[in-house]
C-alpha cells in the first residue's frame, strides 16, 4: 500500500497491522482526541504513539512506509523491534502473543533461502543451541518457518555485545575483562562437554546483559567433532573459511573441519586481547594478509598497550595466543581455574552502555485477539446513523481527533499475518 496520506490512512493501517486491539487503540485515542493538539498528521500521530508507548519505533517506520503485513509472525509472534543484522541473517525484538514473553527471532535472509549450504548450516545452528542448557549461552525455544520465512527462535538478551562496548566505551578494566572472559569459558566448557565447539568467538558474539551476565551466542558455524558426518563442512571450506579473520585460529585457517575445543580458546584469547586493548592484535591488512599474521606473527605484548595488567595474567593470554595447539590451555575449565585470581565477580554494566529501546518494546505488548471484521472504513462512511465527512473534520482539530476515535472503534479489524517479515 502508498503511504499514508492522513491520520485516517495511518490508522486504518494499525488495525489492519493487528498490532494492537481494537479496543486499546480506540481507548488511547479517545486520550489523544481531548489533548489541546491532537496530532493532525501520520507522522506527528505515529511520534506520539511511540513516546506513549503504543507502538515501537520499527512498526511505526513500517506503518508510515505503507507496510501493515507480517506484523505478526507464524501467528504466534509480534514484531516489536529490529536488533541486529548479521552474516546469518537479521535478529528481531518479538513477542509471543499468548505467552507475553520476549524473543528473539533470527531470521534466515530471503534471498538465501535457495542456498542448501545455507540452510543447512542455519538448522545446524538450531540443533547446536537446542543441545545446550547454560546460563553463558543463549538458549534456543524453537525453530519454524512460516512459508519461506525460516527463523530460530531464541531467548531475548537485553543487552549489549562486548564489541559494542569496547568501539563506544573503549578497554575495560582488568577485572571485568576478565569476568566477562571467564564467564565465556564457563559457557565454552559446558558445550565442549557435549561435544560441540563454536569455531566464531569474537566479542561480537559475546552479550553482556544488563545484570553482568555473559551470553554466547551465534553457534551458526558450530560442529559436534563426533560428528561423520562432515562433508557440508569440508565442502564450504573449498570456498571460504569459516570464522572470522581477526579472531582465527592459525589451524582453522587451514582446515575448519579439524579445529578443536583449543581454536575456541584462541579465538577467546584474541578476544581478551581485544577487550584490554580496544585493538586486535591484527587489525589491519586483508583477510588473507591476517590469516597469515596469525600463522607466523607474533602480536605486540599487551603491557605495551596495558601496563596496569598483573604479569601472570599477561603470560594466560599469551598462552592461549599460542600458534601450536598443543601449547595453549586444553580446555576452558582450566582457563576458568586461571582467571579466578582475578575476578571479582559480576559488574553490572552503566545503563549508557546498554541498548535503548522503544517504551512498546518494554513492557507487555497489546493483545492482538482479532475481532469480527468490521466493514473498511472509507473517507465517508455510515455505520448506525453515525456519518463521519473529512472534509468538516479539516476545520476542527479536536473534533477530527474524537471522530477518528469514533471512525476506528466501528471499523473493527481488517486482515490477518502473512508469511514474510514486513521489513522484507
Amino acid at each position: 500500500m502508498p503511504a499514508p496520506a492522513t491520520v485516517i490512512d495511518f490508522l486504518d493501517l494499525v488495525k489492519r497491522s493487528n498490532v494492537m486491539e481494537v479496543r486499546s487503540l480506540d481507548s488511547y485515542l479517545q486520550k489523544v482526541a481531548a489533548r489541546p493538539e491532537p496530532p493532525g498528521t501520520p507522522k506527528l500521530l505515529a511520534q506520539e504513539m511511540i513516546r506513549d508507548g503504543m507502538l515501537t519505533a520499527l512498526q511505526a517506520g513500517l506503518l508510515l512506509k505503507g507496510k501493515w503485513r507480517n506484523f505478526i509472525i507464524s501467528g504466534k509472534y509480534k514484531l516489536l523491534e529490529h536488533l541486529g543484522t548479521g552474516g546469518m541473517g537479521s535478529v528481531y525484538l518479538c513477542e509471543h502473543v499468548l505467552m507475553r514473553r520476549k524473543v528473539a527471532l533470527k531470521v534466515l535472509p530471503s534471498d538465501r533461502i535457495n542456498d542448501p549450504v545455507v540452510l543447512e548450516r542455519f538448522y545446524r545452528e538450531a540443533r547446536a543451541v537446542a543441545a545446550l542448557d547454560h546460563r553463558n549461552i543463549v538458549r534456543a525455544h524453537d525453530i519454524d518457518r512460516d512459508g519461506e520465512l525460516h527463523f530460530l527462535v531464541l531467548e531475548f538478551v537485553d543487552g549489549s555485545s562486548l564489541q559494542h562496548l569496547i568501539e563506544r566505551f573503549g578497554p575495560m578494566s582488568v577485572s571485568r575483562a576478565v569476568s566477562i572472559v571467564r564467564q565465556a569459558a564457563d559457557g565454552l566448557q559446558h558445550a565442549y562437554q557435549a561435544g560441540l565447539i563454536h569455531r566464531d568467538i569474537k566479542p561480537g558474539n559475546l552479550l553482556v546483559d544488563r545484570t553482568g551476565v555473559v551470553k554466547i551466542l551465534d553457534l551458526g558455524l558450530a560442529r559436534f567433532f563426533e560428528d561423520d558426518n562432515a562433508g557440508l563442512t569440508r565442502k564450504h571450506n573449498m570456498q571460504h573459511v569459516l570464522g572470522t579473520a581477526d579472531y582465527l585460529a592459525p589451524e582453522q585457517a587451514l582446515d575448519s573441519s579439524t579445529v578443536d575445543i583449543r581454536g575456541d580458546l584462541y579465538s577467546l584469547g584474541v578476544t581478551f586481547y581485544f577487550a584490554l586493548t580496544a585493538k586486535s592484535p591484527y587489525k589491519d591488512g586483508s583477510v588473507s594478509q591476517k590469516l597469515m599474521w596469525h600463522q607466523l606473527s607474533q602480536p605486540t605484548p599487551i603491557s605495551e598497550y596495558r601496563p596496569d595488567v598483573p604479569k601472570k595474567l599477561a603470560a594466560i593470554i599469551e598462552i592461549l595466543l599460542a600458534k601450536d595447539p598443543t601449547q595453549r590451555l586444553q580446555t576452558p575449565a582450566e582457563l576458568v581455574e586461571a582467571l579466578a585470581p582475578w575476578d571479582e565477580g559480576l559488574q553490572v554494566p552503566h545503563s549508557d552502555e546498554m541498548p535503548f529501546l522503544s517504551p512498546a518494546a518494554t513492557q507487555s505488548g497489546h493483545s492482538t485477539t482479532r475481532l469480527p471484521v468490521m466493514p473498511k472504513l472509507s473517507r465517508s462512511t455510515s455505520h448506525s446513523k453515525t456519518r463521519i465527512n473529512l472534509k468538516s473534520l479539516k476545520k476542527n482539530r479536536r473534533l477530527r481527533a474524537a471522530a477518528i476515535a469514533a471512525a476506528i472503534a466501528l471499523a473493527g479489524v481488517v486482515g490477518a499475518a502473512a508469511a514474510v517479515l514486513a521489513a522484507h
